[in-house]
């Protein structure tokens, strides 16, 4: 039983989140990065590229891991390393490259334009202005203290 959300950007830089359950979600098991499928899946017409994903406790897939398991490797550089210094390896937890029931989360290219329905704008009714409410007083400067003479 697997349940995906899949994001889905087209190439104008908008996009947009469908979740996938059971019976819908079965197509992409087993699809790796980098493959293609049918949009339908989404309600689009034409073909998505998967790019990445991540899974339930947000560990990344690396398209170079030819598994669906979590693996700690020794990453020069990449997908889930930010590099801070030059020469620099880290051994980082990182997730296989074929979608499995244990990913949560998938990101796709679309070629097409994605239309976005814009949301309804409502005329908002008058409301009764309210008063701004009064400041409170403002404290008066406090006097010195007398000095003390010697």
């Amino acid at each position: 039983m697997a349940n995906f959300k899949i994001t889905i950007s087209d190439t104008k830089g908008k996009s947009i989140t469908r979740e996938l359950k059971d019976n819908d979600a079965n197509p992409l098991l087993g699809l790796l990065i980098g493959q293609e499928t049918d949009a339908s899946l989404v309600g689009l017409e034409g073909k998505i590229k998967i790019t990445g994903g991540s899974d339930k406790s947000g560990i990344p897939m690396r398209s170079d891991l030819l598994s669906s398991a979590r693996k700690r490797i020794l990453i020069p550089k990449g997908v889930g390393l930010q590099q801070t210094e030059k020469g620099l390896r880290k051994r980082k937890l990182l997730r296989g490259n074929t979608i499995s029931e244990e990913i949560y989360q998938i990101n796709s290219r679309y070629d097409g334009e994605i239309k976005v329905e814009e949301p309804k704008k409502e005329e908002k009714a008058e409301a009764p202005k309210e008063k701004p409410k009064a400041e409170a007083p403002k404290e008066k400067p406090k006097a010195e203290a007398p000095k003390e003479k010697p």
